[in-house]
């Protein structure tokens, strides 16, 4: 026969389990499942934001490779990017307009690069939050993160952003925002001159 001994840790785990029993009955009850909701595998499956992360052909929204490729699908808040070789191809989630009035879509393409880029709030931004400066050097803080590419439509970019919970949502005042270490791993690859679409 084996003999037990009763120790203080013992005790305070059998105390522990037998005040948790009645919570842990409960958490187990009927109503933790009501009959009125309809069964899991009776639903239909939702979808969301599936679009944004299924690979697009470049030859839907362009005519030639050319120096490069990169769309901005608003609708799903994705960017793709295809290189000049025919085999890069990039695909990444991005930040979007805060509204159609903010948004232009269209052709485009990179006039120029910025590493840790001097953002300049438009006189539209101003207006709408007059405490905004008057410019504000690159680094911490500056909404424009740690690299900028200009579309030849002025005040369009697409760029880095510190502000990470701006990502998926339409969170912008018209331009198109990166992770910084997306942006960061794109910047290299465009090419001034790459063409740029806005969908």
């Amino acid at each position: 026969m084996t003999k037990t001994t009763l120790t203080r840790r013992s005790v305070v785990l059998g105390a522990a389990t037998t005040l948790a029993t009645p919570a842990l009955l409960r958490a187990q009850s009927t109503d933790a499942f009501p009959d009125s909701e309809p069964a899991i595998r009776d639903r239909v499956p939702v979808r969301r934001n599936t679009s944004s992360f299924q690979m697009q052909r470049w030859q839907d929204h362009f005519d030639a490779l050319g120096k490069g490729c990169l769309l901005a699908d608003i609708t799903s808040r994705a960017v793709h990017y295809w290189g000049p070789d025919g085999s890069t191809y990039l695909l990444f989630p991005s930040s979007v307009p805060m509204s159609e009035e903010l948004t232009r879509r269209g052709y485009s393409r990179i006039v120029r690069k910025a590493e840790n880029p001097r953002w300049t709030p438009t006189a539209n931004m101003r207006e709408r939050d007059p405490s905004l400066p008057d410019f504000m050097e690159g680094g911490p803080g500056n909404p424009l993160g740690t690299r900028a590419m200009y579309l030849d439509w002025p005040a369009y970019l697409v760029h880095g952003t510190h502000d990470t919970r701006k990502i998926g949502r339409q969170s912008s005042s018209g331009c198109i925002g990166l992770y910084n270490e997306h942006v960061e791993q794109l910047y290299p690859l465009v090419q001034i001159g790459t063409q740029v679409r806005l969908l």
